[in-house]
């Protein structure tokens, strides 16, 4: 098994909920050694989620793989000189506080850690960022993407906003830490100092809206909802077979020509109404019809694959279990185990030095005394530590 790419770096994640941990869990999927450092009650997600046992949630397990646990209260001196401890020898923190909280502690960025730990890279995951109006409050996934103005172009043209249906602002939040943090450790090697990353869901949630913000940019038009079809190519869209729906994404001229020969009606391709792109965006509708009339009696899923050997892209709309249980996400080893714990897999793959899932995500404080042990901690002190509530050993 390869080391990973990152072998040799070391990561104390203070972070909870999405960003944060998501970023952790991607440097230790690829080598890193991540310390997580949680609060007496853990991470909160280890009690959110559709299971949870001995807290150990299904929304946590998503997120907290490969790393080590310590649980902390960094309310208390001993507290936060076990993370000053831990941060002699780490490249990145990572933490995502309300603004303000590590300066109350003394342990602030700009303050305190720049100065003691000069090649330190500091990974802020926020809600609105530090500055601004809006800077320092708090916000969850859903509270951006209506804020950054996507819920109000996601729904049926004729409904109301909805939101996405999965946390797309914390997981774009938490790949643009990585990118941060990478970026900031490759910058060191050239100037041999660290520096603050900041990853913003605000930012984040207003960075995802190509291309409608462009286009309102551009033009001043206020953006629409548009359901499942697209407002300037078609057919891009859902549509009814003779036994479920499909999604079908042309993106050129001879794409819809080969889908219309697949479907026993080459001539639709010369329909002055659906000849170019912009002809059939501008008659969606009665597109619809067409198509849907020639789909009615054919299986989704064999259409799918008669049109992707076809190079049509095209794809029954799958439930969550489907994709999960298909061959193909097998193969590409997007759903991996460790100690029997089920996991989604890792989606960058490098050839010569891949990542790895090598354990499940850990048990509150699980390696507590290890960790302290590893840095020089004795027994003694290690029980004092646990006596005056600074260190909390788990619970069997």
């Amino acid at each position: 098994m390869s080391a990973g790419a990152l072998a040799g770096i070391k990561v104390v994640d203070l972070s909870c909920v999405l960003g944060g941990p998501l970023c952790g869990q991607t440097l230790a999927d690829h080598g890193a050694d991540v310390i997580k450092v949680e609060p007496p009650g853990g991470d909160v997600t280890r009690r959110w989620g559709w299971a949870e046992e001995d807290g150990y949630g299904s929304y946590f397990i998503g997120l907290n793989r490969n790393k080590r646990s310590i649980s902390v209260n960094l309310g208390l001196p001993e507290g936060r000189d076990i993370v000053f401890r831990l941060l002699e020898d780490a490249d990145v923190m990572i933490e995502n506080f309300k603004a303000g909280t590590l300066e109350k502690w003394g342990m602030g960025y700009d303050e305190v850690l720049a100065e003691r730990f000069p090649r330190l890279v500091h990974c802020r995951v926020t809600g609105f960022g530090t500055d601004g109006p809006l800077g320092g409050y708090p916000g969850y996934d859903a509270v951006l993407q209506a804020a950054g103005g996507i819920m109000s172009i996601n729904g049926d043209r004729d409904g109301e906003e909805v939101r996405v249906g999965i946390p797309l602002v914390d997981i774009g939040t938490g790949m643009w830490a990585i990118t941060g943090v990478l970026l900031a450790l490759l910058e060191r090697h050239r100037s041999g100092r660290g520096q603050s990353v900041e990853a913003c869901l605000y930012d984040t949630a207003v960075g995802l809206l190509h291309p409608v913000a462009a286009g309102w940019l551009m033009t001043g038009d206020e953006p629409e909802r548009w359901g499942n079809a697209h407002p300037s190519v078609a057919p891009y869209d859902k549509y009814k077979t003779g036994n479920g729906n499909i999604f079908v994404g042309i993106g050129t001229d001879a794409q819809f020509e080969r889908m219309c020969a697949e479907l026993g009606n080459p001539d639709l391709s010369a329909d002055p109404r659906f000849v170019t792109n912009v002809s059939r965006a501008a008659q969606q509708n009665e597109l619809r019809g067409e198509l849907e009339a020639l789909m009615a009696n054919e299986d989704g899923p064999e259409l799918c694959m008669r049109l992707l050997d076809a190079s049509v892209p095209a794809s029954p709309v799958n439930s969550v279990p489907i994709t999960l249980n298909h061959p193909h996400t097998a193969q590409r080893q997007m759903v991996i185990e460790a100690d029997g714990v089920k996991m989604t897999g890792i989606p960058v793959k490098l050839d010569r030095t891949p990542g790895s899932v090598r354990e499940a995500p850990p048990k509150l404080g699980a390696h507590g005394r290890e960790i302290l042990g590893d840095y020089g901690y004795s027994e003694s002190v290690i029980d004092a530590l646990i006596a005056v509530g600074a260190v909390i050993e788990p619970v069997n």
